[in-house]
């Protein structure tokens, strides 16, 4: 569900978007460039932004709490950050918590020059890495895992950029498609599995690094290819190199989840666009789902390509029932109490109209804890449909993600402690139901999930997860990840 400046008491009933990344080397306008890149990466993180360019003689850096139109479409700013290199990133908290010491990319002077590092996704062992920096003297100045990396470079042993950089990355477990600046190159490398995405650009001979390729689409950037699972590009003035710093693996575990909500429509991630396999997955949600009804409603703004999908298999009309309010300002993050109670209707609204008398599908991409969706329910309700059916274009999440995605720990999760019998009573449905696993790895293009080998990484629904867990296995790393929590990216 669309979860952009939700109410209070109705922040956490969504998934937190993950970080963009986005850099470019060779071009007199760098950071003008990186700043549409993140503009178009925006969705990825709303909570700050950084950008860190080189000149040619010195490293400037600005790190804003805000969106990127704030304060980087600023001239003053933009003055600031000369350079025909750049590297920047858009964030919303997974480790650690708000505040601008948390901000990327991260910049320190090493022994070698300046290093910036900017992260997309999740370190599984951050907190074992950090406290055995720490007790060889590492002083940290966040609570983000992404500092770790900066500190693996600093202290390796390693006499060139590449050899420490990949030093590092091979000391780190979990998600990380990471994009990094020095004074003579830009460096991007994803993990061994894939699991974040990372797409390389051409902008008229200049190289780029971004998360999506609607980043490329803004800026008019050719899209060259994905970076392979375990990749590691290095560009310098002579052009690029690939390396691969891992052990090879015929193993790939993108995350699944991207397709469903996180990636924008417009972009084509893994080599399929985003828009097109929602569409695939509400097809497959009517097939698996039927339902006798009289029109199929999105809960906009991320339900809609899969209710489009589910309209156009069941045969039956798609209509905008509810209408999404796109100007509701911070103001109402925490409004008045006499505010408070309008709750939902301040972003969405039923479109009567078309709701009155009918038997109603609601077509959404998840279900969190479920309290938005049961006000969205009621609201189509006492717009007068005679029955609401809520179809969800994803199986049930039943476990948290530790690779980048901001979700309720397990317990606050609805589909984790009800039935979904249960869950439909919850939130006041004549039915529900949920995308099966296989079904939605039919509509990304697979015959089903292969459960000894999962071609994708699913372990929000499965509770499969790719990788080591270091840092939430045994009582000490558990007391250590939650003072990192009251303190990511």
């Amino acid at each position: 569900m669309d979860d952009s400046l939700l109410l209070a008491g109705e922040a956490d009933d969504h998934f937190h978007d993950e970080c963009g990344v986005f850099g470019i080397f060779g071009r007199t306008d760098a950071a003008a460039i990186v700043t549409l890149g993140l503009h178009a990466l925006q969705h990825r993180g709303q909570e700050a932004a950084g950008i860190v360019c080189f000149d040619g003689s010195q490293f400037h850096v600005e790190r804003h709490i805000g969106l990127i139109g704030d304060t980087f479409t600023k001239p003053a700013v933009l003055a600031r950050l000369q350079g025909s290199r750049a590297i920047g990133h858009t964030r919303y908290a997974t480790t650690g918590g708000s505040g601008l010491r948390n901000v990327q990319p991260f910049f320190a002077e090493l022994a070698e020059g300046g290093l910036a590092i900017a992260h997309n996704g999740n370190l599984t062992n951050a907190m074992t890495v950090q406290r055995k920096l720490q007790k060889q003297g590492a002083i940290f100045s966040s609570t983000s895992d992404t500092e770790t990396i900066l500190h693996l470079v600093a202290t390796s042993k390693e006499h060139d950029t590449n050899a420490r950089f990949i030093d590092a990355v091979r000391q780190i477990e979990g998600a990380f498609s990471i994009v990094a600046l020095t004074s003579k190159k830009m460096i991007g490398c994803r993990d061994p599995l894939g699991i974040r995405p990372l797409v390389l650009g051409d902008l008229d001979g200049a190289y780029i690094l971004a998360s999506e390729t609607c980043a490329l689409d803004i800026i008019g950037a050719r899209y060259v290819r994905d970076l392979k699972p375990g990749e590691m590009v290095v560009v310098t003035e002579a052009g690029i190199e690939s390396l691969f710093p891992f052990e090879a693996t015929s193993k790939s575990r993108f995350c699944i989840f991207e397709y469903v909500y996180f990636a924008r429509p417009d972009s084509s991630v893994e080599g399929r666009n985003v828009y097109e396999v929602r569409k695939h997955i509400g097809a497959e949600l009517a097939r698996e789902t039927p339902v006798e009804a009289d029109i199929v409603v999105p809960v906009p703004d991320s339900g809609t390509p899969a209710a489009i999908g589910y309209a156009q298999a069941a045969d039956l009309p798609f209509e905008l029932g509810i209408i999404r309010n796109h100007y509701v300002g911070r103001t109402f993050i925490q409004p008045t109490d006499s505010i408070r109670h309008m709750g939902v209707k301040l972003k969405h609204n039923a479109n009567r109209r078309f709701i009155e008398g009918k038997r109603v599908i609601l077509v959404d991409d998840s279900i969190v804890r479920g309290t938005t969706s049961q006000k969205i329910v009621q609201m189509v309700r006492d717009a007068g449909a005679t029955e609401v059916h809520m179809r969800i274009a994803s199986p049930p999440t039943r476990a948290s993600c530790f690779y980048g995605v901001d979700t309720p720990e397990a317990s606050k999760l609805l589909a984790s402690r009800m039935t979904v019998e249960e869950m439909a009573a919850f939130i006041r449905v004549d039915s529900l139901a949920f995308l099966t696993i296989d079904g939605l790895y039919r509509a990304v293009g697979e015959a089903g999930r292969n459960n000894d080998q999962p071609q994708y990484c699913d372990a929000c629904f499965t509770k499969d997860y790719p990788t080591r867990l270091m840092d939430h296995e045994g009582a000490d790393n558990v007391r250590s990840l939650s003072l990192l929590a009251a303190g990511g990216q």
